[in-house]
């Protein structure tokens, strides 16, 4: 029943806004609507007002990377309607550097979803007032969330105690040298591993190093 519903409501979105919905898939009884990225505006405005929708509530908006792909970013809108107590994704296909417009002018509430998707995931909004990071520091370099950014950044933080003050230096991973033989601990290893020697002396078991 659920299902059937959610179909009703998607059939009627992709008809009343032929050119700016690609099309509308359910899943796990959720529905999302593809539409067309220079439509955003238009689109959202609509799942507001019309009687069958009244999306009242805008949820969240994030991004999903595809680095492979022509158009490498999803942004994804997430709406509820409070009246109808029904859910609705909206995703839409950006490539890297692409503009979005902003959607302040129907949901004021996506200011700071906007920034943050920005932040993390380096998603412009034209027409947003206050276009700037959220929940990265001051200076910060790249947007964490894509999936070519380096798990230890490309700077770390620190006080440094001559300077009296915090800087940023760039992530430097050191390691000294050391000879991975893969060899599983659980089989045994051809070689003492250290501490193994006093269990032979205590218990007087198998020989150290060698599995059973």
């Amino acid at each position: 029943m659920m299902d059937d519903a959610l179909d009703t409501l998607g059939r009627t979105i992709a008809e009343a806004l032929r050119t700016s919905v690609k099309d509308y898939v359910i899943a796990h009884h959720e529905l999302t609507v593809h539409a067309e990225a220079r439509d955003i505006v238009s689109v959202m405005r609509f799942l507001r007002d019309d009687p069958h929708c009244l999306f009242w509530n805008i949820v969240d908006i994030t991004a999903v990377d595809w680095p492979g792909r022509e158009r490498r970013f999803d942004v994804v809108y997430h709406l509820l309607s409070p009246k109808h107590n029904v859910r609705v994704r909206v995703k839409i296909e950006v490539d890297e550097g692409d503009p979005v417009d902003s959607i302040i002018g129907v949901y004021p509430g996506a200011d700071w979803f906007e920034r943050e998707a920005y932040d993390l995931y380096g998603v412009v909004f034209t027409g947003h007032p206050d276009m700037r990071r959220l929940l990265t520091d001051y200076g910060f370099d790249g947007h964490p969330l894509r999936k070519d950014f380096p798990l230890t950044g490309f700077v770390e933080v620190r006080y440094d105690d001559e300077l009296k003050r915090v800087v940023y230096s760039p992530v430097r991973l050191v390691q000294e040298f050391r000879n991975f033989d893969f060899l599983s601990p659980w089989e045994g290893t051809d070689y003492v591993l250290p501490g193994d020697e006093k269990a032979g002396k205590i218990g007087g078991g198998q020989e150290p190093g060698k599995g059973s």
